[in-house]
């Protein structure tokens, strides 16, 4: 059975956003998997390698994996709360130990979050708030992997 979007997500994607190459390695972590299936999606359709990971635990082991081959993530995004298991404010410290360079990006939907405020004394590169748009994503994920 084919997941729908939620509704809250304003991805608005077309077929002239889909690009000719890839742009870039991503790993998302967030333990609910609509986010996890929409963001793998969207990201996928405008040019980007995405893989999933349902919290930190599992998002440090992924990228500790990726680090070890050719083919290293880009970006990390990284969910800040996580109920049921480690949150981005966890899994980002132990990401620099790994991966002092890592790029990161914060996000929640608590919009209010003083994390997300000041999120470059956490660690994090950028931040974004759910939902997401998608050319705020594209924007983030360019400039990051471009500079």
């Amino acid at each position: 059975m084919k997941k729908e979007a939620p509704k809250s997500f304003n991805t608005n994607i077309s077929a002239k956003d889909s690009p000719l190459i890839l742009m870039g390695r991503i790993l998302i972590m967030d333990d609910d998997e609509a986010i996890r299936y929409i963001g793998k999606e969207a990201l996928g359709f405008i040019g980007y390698s995405v893989e999933c990971a349902i919290d930190g635990n599992e998002a440090i082991e992924i990228y500790k994996k990726a680090q070890k081959t050719d083919n290293p993530f880009d970006v990390v995004i990284l969910d800040l709360y996580v109920p049921a298991g480690i949150g981005g404010e966890y899994t980002i410290k132990q990401l620099r130990e790994i991966d002092p360079d890592a790029k990161a990006i914060v996000f929640s939907g608590n919009h209010n979050d003083p994390i997300l405020a000041d999120y470059k004394k956490y660690g994090f590169d950028a931040a974004m708030t759910k939902p997401f748009k998608i050319d705020e994503i594209r924007e983030i994920l360019q400039n990051l992997i471009n500079r």
